[in-house]
């Protein structure tokens, strides 16, 4: 098989612009410890690319135009398109993997259609967890985004699928690689309760991720997301499909909600690969 690491991670733009605002410093160093071990797992599978499933921001793809999925086959990629200063990554190119992303492409279109672009400006989605995965920007990276910010959403079931679809295509190629899911789960991003944490709603989807518990997993609706995890809540969908593609159970090396200036829960995870 060429999947050879499996796991999910927190992005929200506070965990590096506003690393220095943070009251918990010992926290912080504990999530920073937590990130940079996800980093020697990844270099230590030996991947040869990087799968960074995300949830876009608007920067690239707006309701004019909305995939419910899209892979990058660029050969390189721009980041971050939001202000440096603001976020505290500095502006840079991140190589691609063209050849490998259409192989990949090919293979998951036999089950679950998705858009490509040769073309993509990274925002913090990307940018926080590559700042932290791949600091050097040394490993090629194929971005891969699922539609979580313009309704109508992808179904909880299909984003299992197109992670199964990953799956497929990764063991289909003699690259090995690696794949992260990344979003939030509960954070209500620009809006007036923006640094709220719902943390028995955060434990509860974790546990169920951790366990592999597909039916308990797909069986949040929409409105039950948007009422306890935000719109943020959406990017749920990105850590579903990372598990779909592990296909085994999750070790949760990581969580708080100690951490409110960053707006969201931080996780870090890692699956089996089965």
């Amino acid at each position: 098989m060429s999947l050879v690491y499996a796991g999910v991670l927190s992005h929200a733009p506070g965990i590096t612009g506003r690393a220095h605002l943070v009251k918990n410093v010992e926290e912080r160093e504990r999530f920073y410890a937590k990130l940079d071990q996800q980093r020697r797992e990844i270099e230590a599978s030996g991947a040869e690319a990087l799968i960074v499933m995300a949830a876009e921001h608007f920067g690239n793809f707006f309701m004019n135009n909305m995939p419910a999925y899209c892979v990058g086959i660029g050969e390189k990629y721009s980041g971050p398109i939001e202000d440096s200063e603001w976020l505290k990554i500095a502006k840079t190119e991140i190589a691609g993997a063209p050849d490998l992303g259409r192989r990949l492409v090919v293979e998951i279109m036999q089950s679950v259609d998705t858009a490509y672009a040769e073309e993509w400006k990274f925002d913090h989605g990307i940018m926080v967890p590559l700042h932290f995965l791949t600091p050097n920007y040394d490993v090629p990276v194929i971005p891969v985004n699922i539609n979580c910010q313009g309704p109508p959403l992808t179904p909880l079931h299909r984003a299992w699928a197109f992670g199964e679809a990953i799956r497929r295509a990764c063991d289909s190629v003699p690259e090995k690689v690696a794949v992260v899911g990344t979003g939030g789960i509960s954070h209500w991003p620009a809006t007036p309760d923006s640094g709220k944490i719902n943390e028995e709603w955060d434990r509860e989807f974790l546990d169920r991720l951790m366990r592999q518990d597909k039916e308990a997993l797909l069986s949040y609706t929409n409105e039950e997301t948007y009422r306890d995890g935000g719109q943020g809540g959406f990017e749920i969908r990105t850590y579903i499909a990372a598990a779909a593609a592990a296909g085994g159970k999750g070790d949760l090396q990581y969580y708080t909600a100690e951490l409110p200036i960053f707006a969201v829960g931080c996780t870090v995870a890692r699956f089996d690969i089965a």
